[in-house]
């Protein structure tokens, strides 16, 4: 950020009295622009014993498979997001949304969160943001040819527990070095 929000002044990055870490802080009124992390809300659809995955046909990661997923807008809930994704990348609608997986990413400063859902109907087509869409078994998965780290790891869990039918909540940090 280089301009403050409320009177279009320079910013400085500085430690604000009170703080712990350097903010945008504006020269001129004194206004504090706090950036937090985005939250990235996704489903891992299910019909029997498949999962729909996407193909991405935007980047990052074109080409590659993942879970639909996306950036919550603002006025949504975490469910109401990650299924509105679910539609607009494979055309599909879930039901019985339930939250199955939390990352933390500090190192890009994003929070992961995807939710359980089984499709229905289990209908589906690509939307703009995806080249193709399909059901897969777990040993169909193109587990080389996924796009993040956060979809191998919900993938993973998801067919471990489905052995047992129980399906926790699982929550992970995922750090990468600089």
């Amino acid at each position: 950020m280089k301009f403050c929000t409320q009177c279009g002044k320079s910013l400085d990055h500085v430690i604000p009295p009170d703080d712990n870490r350097p903010r945008h802080v504006c020269t001129s009124c004194g206004h504090i622009h706090y950036l937090n992390p985005k939250i990235i809300a996704g489903c891992l659809p299910v019909f029997e014993d498949r999962v729909l995955l996407c193909q991405r046909a935007i980047e990052p990661r074109l080409g590659l498979w993942t879970l639909p997923a996306g950036f919550m807008e603002n006025g949504e809930t975490i469910a109401e997001g990650a299924l509105r994704e679910m539609h607009e990348e494979a055309n599909a609608v879930g039901v019985e949304p339930s939250l199955y997986t939390v990352f933390s990413l500090p190192h890009i400063s994003q929070v992961y969160m995807f939710f359980r859902t089984t499709l229905n109907p289990p209908t589906f087509s690509a939307g703009s943001e995806s080249l193709d869409v399909k059901l897969f078994t777990e040993d169909e998965i193109p587990w080389d040819e996924l796009a993040f780290p956060v979809i191998t790891r919900t993938l993973e869990h998801f067919f471990a527990d489905r052995t047992s039918r129980q399906f926790p909540l699982h929550t992970e940090d995922i750090r990468f070095k600089r």
